[in-house]
C-alpha cells in the first residue's frame, strides 16, 4: 500500500467533519461502533459479525458502495487495493439531515419496537451526524477512489438499499401472461420497433429528411406503451421521449447545443399544448422534419474547432461585433490566419458569410413581423439602414421595402 498519506488525510477530513471512518478486516472484529450499538440494542442475540462478513464477501474490488439501511443510516464502503489481509473502509453512519421527531417516530412504529427500548433508539438516531448535502462527501470519496485506483474511470459507484444491490434487476417482465407463441411474436415486434427507431435516429443525425419522415410515418398508437389510462397522455409521454432521442441524434450530427436546446424547448411546449391524437401524430412528423433541417443547416461536422467557434458566435448574436478583427481578438489568433482558414473551410470570406446570415435574418423578420425596416436592420446587427438596404438588394435583388411589398398583403394597403 503506497497511499498511507492520502488515507490519513481522508480519515482526518472525515474526523473533522464528525463522521466516523473505520478500517476493517473480513471478518470484522467488532460491529458495535459501526452503528452506535443500534442493532445490538434491538437484538442482542443476532450474529451481526457474520452478517457483515457475508456482505463484505459480496463486495467487489474497484467499487464504492453507498449503503442505506432500514433506519435511513447512510454509509460508504469500499475495499482498499494492495492490502494483505484485505482491508475495507467503512464511512458512517450519517444522515442526510437531522431527523425530526415525526421521522424517528415513523421508524419506531414501522419496526414495532417495544417502548422499553424506543427511547434509546430515538436517542441514537438523534445523535447521528447529519449533513445537508452529500456533494462534498461524495467528492471526497470519489477523489480518494480516483487516487487509489488510478483514475475516475477505473471504479464504479454501487447503491445498496436495505442490503439489496441496485444492479440486481429481476428478469424482464411483461405486464400480462402470454402463451409462448404470443410472447415470441411480441418479442419480435419489440425488436422490429427498436430497429426502426434506430434507423430513424440515424437518418436524423445525417439530416436525411425524406428517409426520417418515411420512418416516422410507420409509427402509430399500437407502438406506444399504454402506461396511463388517457391515450393523449400516453402519446405525449412517447413524444417527450422521442424529443429527447432526437436531441441526441442532432448532437451526433455535430449540431451545437445552442440550436438543439432552442428547438427542443419549442417542441416540448408544443407537445404539452396539443390536445388531440391527430395533432400529436402531426407534431411527431414535424419534430422529425425540423430536427433533420437543424442538422442540414447547422451541422459543423468536418469544420475545425476555430471555425466552429466562429459559426456558433455568429448564430448566437448577430448584433455583436463580428468583424474579422474582433473575431480574431476573441479567439486570440492571427487575423490573416483566421481569414484564410475560414475561406478555405466555408468557401466564402467571413464578412460575406456574416452579411448573408444577417440578411437571411432580415428576410425572416420581414416575413413574420410588421417591424419597421430601420428596426429590422438594427436587429440584424446593421445599425445603418442605408447600408442594410444596399446589402439586402445586393443579395436578394430587391430592397427590403420592395421585398415586403411583394410578400405581405398588408404592406400594400
Amino acid at each position: 500500500m503506497n497511499y498511507e498519506t492520502e488515507l490519513n488525510f481522508f480519515q482526518n477530513f472525515l474526523k473533522n467533519s464528525h463522521i466516523s471512518c473505520h478500517i476493517i478486516t473480513n471478518p470484522p472484529e467488532d460491529t458495535s461502533e459501526f452503528d452506535n450499538g443500534l442493532r445490538h440494542l434491538l437484538n442482542p442475540d443476532a450474529d451481526l459479525l457474520k452478517n457483515l462478513s457475508s456482505f463484505l464477501n459480496l463486495c467487489r474490488p474497484n467499487t464504492i458502495y453507498r449503503l442505506i439501511d432500514e433506519f435511513m443510516c447512510r454509509y460508504f464502503l469500499f475495499q482498499l487495493p494492495d492490502t494483505e489481509p484485505v482491508l475495507y473502509v467503512l464511512v458512517g453512519p450519517y444522515a442526510m439531515e437531522r431527523s425530526e421527531k415525526r421521522d424517528v417516530q415513523k421508524i419506531l412504529e414501522k419496526n414495532a419496537f417495544p417502548s422499553v427500548i424506543a427511547d434509546k433508539v430515538r436517542e441514537i438516531l438523534y445523535e447521528m451526524p447529519a449533513i445537508s448535502t452529500e456533494n462534498s462527501l461524495l467528492t471526497l470519496v470519489n477523489t480518494f477512489g480516483a487516487y487509489i485506483w488510478g483514475g475516475i474511470n477505473n471504479f464504479s459507484l454501487q447503491e445498496v438499499h436495505n442490503s439489496v444491490f441496485s444492479d440486481l434487476d429481476p428478469v424482464a417482465e411483461r405486464p400480462d401472461y402470454m402463451e409462448p407463441m404470443d410472447a415470441f411474436l411480441s418479442m419480435q415486434f419489440l425488436e422490429k420497433r427498436y430497429s426502426d427507431e434506430n434507423r430513424l435516429l440515424k437518418a436524423v443525425a445525417q439530416g436525411q429528411t425524406h428517409k426520417a419522415e418515411m420512418l416516422i410515418s410507420k409509427f402509430s398508437s399500437i407502438h406506444i406503451d399504454k402506461r396511463a389510462a388517457d391515450p393523449i397522455r400516453n402519446l405525449k409521454n412517447y413524444l417527450i421521449v422521442t424529443n429527447t432521442l432526437l436531441r441526441k441524434s442532432a448532437e451526433a450530427g455535430a449540431v451545437h447545443p445552442l440550436h438543439i436546446d432552442s428547438l427542443s424547448s419549442r417542441m416540448a411546449l408544443q407537445i404539452e399544448q396539443s390536445t388531440t391524437e391527430n395533432a400529436l401524430f402531426k407534431l411527431a412528423s414535424e419534430m422529425v422534419r425540423k430536427y433533420c433541417l437543424l442538422v442540414k443547416n447547422h451541422s459543423m461536422k468536418g469544420y475545425s474547432l476555430l471555425v466552429r467557434k466562429i459559426l456558433v458566435r455568429i448564430d448566437s448574436d448577430l448584433t455583436a461585433d463580428l468583424s474579422l478583427k474582433a473575431q480574431a481578438a476573441f479567439l486570440d489568433v492571427n487575423p490573416s490566419y483566421l481569414s484564410t482558414l475560414f475561406k478555405k473551410e466555408m468557401g466564402t470570406t467571413l464578412t460575406e458569410y456574416v452579411n448573408r446570415k444577417r440578411i437571411e435574418h432580415g428576410i425572416f423578420l420581414l416575413n413574420t413581423t410588421q417591424m419597421q425596416i430601420q428596426m429590422i436592420a438594427q436587429n440584424c446587427g446593421i445599425p445603418d439602414v442605408n447600408y442594410f438596404t444596399k446589402t439586402f438588394k445586393k443579395l436578394v435583388g430587391q430592397t427590403p421595402k420592395e421585398y415586403r411589398h411583394n410578400i405581405l398583403p398588408y404592406a400594400r394597403s
